[in-house]
């Protein structure tokens, strides 16, 4: 940072996609910006990033390297590797502290913090997480399409979710982990299409740099496997929007309204921490609503 300023128009805290392109959006408003980035971002171990026009199938770093590239052309944005680890509000917007003591000042906050998955206590789970256990089948399903498929999961969300994945698969279990909450009906419907439910524990996921060989239950068994959908639940990757008063929704996103404003007048959020939609491109799109409602608010109260 050298001897930049402390004061800034805008704190955008995250620098992935979302952050990227909000920061752009605001560049090209003129206004001064400081992007704080601690460089955690929930794919890095996705090989390659897809269903994003233009870059379908370039690696998640390629495309945030390359927009980062794009955005620093933009002369009144900073950047500044760290760690935001608190914040508050001040009688002119608002300060953000960093884990080393320094601290900014900016008249608004976005934050593109994005979440962070919860893994479960599978031995080998966690490697193979954005390889071969996957989350989406619009990011990932194309690339496995036809393999041998499961789905880690239970009860109704579990059911919908087979539906969903045999479009891309005829080879398809329900690893329910455990006793099945598949209902009568539910199973008979996921027997006619010869999706077949396994009660059995898992203990490990054996893998070869990520790429999943079989899955194996604490009774010693075990069963061929190549791709597992495996949605999983997830924590705010950044708690400052709740500690300065940002309403959550029931399931634990940010909550904003159509221009990514949350219930703090001045305070936005943008990509995973406030949308279900988890995609690049979805992220990209937030990103860039969050830096024109900002760079708008603050040319009209300037005015």
């Amino acid at each position: 940072m050298g001897t930049v300023s402390k004061k800034f128009d805008v704190i955008i805290i995250g620098g992935s996609y979302s952050g990227l392109a909000a920061a752009m959006a605001l560049g090209r408003a003129l206004k001064q910006v400081l992007v704080i980035n601690s460089g955690e971002p929930c794919n890095a171990q996705t090989p390659y990033s897809h269903n994003f026009l233009t870059r379908d199938g370039s690696t998640p770093a390629g495309i945030a390297g390359v927009g980062k590239q794009q955005v620093e052309k933009y002369e009144t944005v900073k950047f500044l590797n760290g760690f935001a680890s608190s914040g508050k509000k001040t009688d002119k917007g608002f300060e953000i502290m960093m884990e080393t003591g320094e601290t900014f000042q900016a008249l608004k906050l976005i934050f593109a913090t994005g979440i962070k998955d919860i893994m479960p206590p599978i031995e080998g789970f966690s490697e193979c997480w954005g390889i071969s256990a996957i989350h989406c089948p619009y990011c990932h399903g194309y690339e496995v399409r036809s393999s041998r498929t499961g789905i880690l999961g239970n009860g109704d969300p579990a059911f919908e979710l087979a539906k969903m994945i045999s479009n891309w698969t005829p080879d398809l279990t329900l690893y329910t982990n455990g006793v099945s909450a598949i209902t009568a009906g539910q199973d008979a419907i996921l027997k006619r299409r010869n999706i077949s439910v396994v009660e059995k524990q898992i203990s490990k996921l054996e893998h070869l740099g990520g790429h999943i060989r079989h899955i194996v239950f604490t009774d010693g068994t075990r069963s061929s496997l190549s791709t597992l959908y495996a949605p999983r639940p997830f924590i705010q990757h950044c708690t400052i929007p709740e500690s300065l008063g940002c309403v959550m929704t029931q399931d634990g996103y940010i909550k904003t309204d159509p221009f990514q404003q949350t219930s703090i007048e001045g305070i936005y959020a943008s990509g995973d921490n406030a949308s279900r939609a988890r995609t690049l491109a979805n992220a990209v799109a937030m990103g860039t609503a969050a830096g024109m409602a900002a760079s708008k608010k603050l040319i009209l109260e300037q005015f």
